[in-house]
């Protein structure tokens, strides 16, 4: 994606963002989120946390891979960070509104460690960097068994408000699309700040960039920690929804299913982490719709069909990569154009 590509989008989404139509749909959509617990189903509700937690997660690496055009495969290990954090940090009795800036901070420091080698290498280099600290990560999760559980894993303590404790999936609703929206309001608003554009200086042209005065290390250093602060943070809330984890949930799979939302939804574009987020998550229930519709015909259906997740991840990267390069993000602008121009032109 080249620079002229990257400020159309951007404009794209500042007229998205401050037309006065869209004003009134985006404030629809907020009403009808707010509500979506007192008129949802149970599981729409735990589907609806789900992605609000992807979500948040996928603005961190969009903000380093999209923005920044650094390659992380390391994205689900700091989410484990953040979840360990709060689990370490709550049975000692810290609140939840403490632990997870916290959480963010600590993934963010690991983050820093992980983007040294980035100005050495880049492309596939600085990936396979990433995976091997994936692969390190993964094994302090299952040993360190004083702070993680190890193998059986570690319990998370409620999250308290004011001496209210958040027990079901109604209050972590609001307690995880809080703060996706907090972090959506920061991603969108770095990208009009001198860091979000040095970070666009880098991905296009770094060599160019340093000659302009930008510091390449201290930039790409900035977009790992900021990207591993958001995961951190998302592991936080995941932590306080399941209330239990195991260092199984956060696989070299996690950071590949992150990877493909952000090329799928579109890369830097805070639109595109949503887009690219609520697609790949709808992709497994798509999978289980199909296969508990065609059990009915063919018994053995299931079992040929769910664990096809990973084929259709990667499948879904190369068609977009063909096909698509700029994600449904571009299918959004291109859409909500040809309705703009109907009927007056085709």
């Amino acid at each position: 994606m080249r620079t002229g590509v990257f400020f159309e989008t951007f404009q794209a989404e500042e007229r998205l963002w401050n037309s006065p139509a869209s004003r009134w749909w985006m404030a629809a959509f907020a009403v009808s989120l707010f509500t979506l617990p007192w008129w949802g189903s149970n599981y729409v509700l735990a589907i609806a946390c789900i992605i609000g937690i992807h979500v948040i997660a996928t603005f961190g690496l969009n903000l380093t891979t999209g923005n920044t055009g650094l390659i992380s495969l390391s994205h689900g290990a700091f989410l484990g960070v953040g979840c360990y954090t709060v689990a370490y940090l709550g049975k000692l009795g810290v609140p939840f509104y403490i632990t997870l800036p916290i959480a963010g901070c600590i993934a963010a420091g690991l983050g820093v460690i992980v983007g040294l080698p980035s100005l050495r290498v880049k492309g596939i280099y600085l990936a396979i960097a990433t995976l091997a600290a994936h692969f390190i990560l993964s094994f302090v999760f299952r040993e360190w068994t004083p702070v993680t559980g190890g193998i059986q894993g570690t319990s998370i303590p409620k999250a308290e408000l004011f001496g209210y404790q958040l027990t079901g999936d109604r209050d972590h609703f609001y307690l995880i699309f809080g703060v996706a929206f907090v972090m959506g309001i920061m991603a969108r608003n770095l990208g009009r700040t001198y860091i979000g554009r040095a970070f666009i200086a880098v991905r296009d042209r770094d060599i160019s960039a340093e000659i302009l005065g930008v510091n390449l290390l201290k930039t790409k250093l900035l977009a790992f920690a900021i990207g591993a602060f958001y995961a951190g943070v998302a592991g936080g809330v995941l932590g306080y929804f399941y209330g239990a984890i195991t260092p199984e949930y956060f696989t070299l799979t996690l950071s590949i299913f992150y990877l493909a939302a952000v090329i799928v939804g579109g890369l830097g574009s805070v639109l595109g982490s949503i887009f690219g987020a609520v697609f790949m998550a709808f992709v497994p229930e798509a999978l289980r719709l199909v296969a508990n519709i065609g059990a009915q015909w063919y018994p053995g259906l299931a079992g040929v069909v769910l664990p096809m997740g990973q084929v259709v991840f990667g499948l879904l990267i190369i068609v977009f990569l063909v096909f698509e390069p700029h994600g449904i993000t571009a299918i959004w602008r291109r859409t909500k154009r040809l309705f703009h121009l109907w009927p007056f032109k085709t």
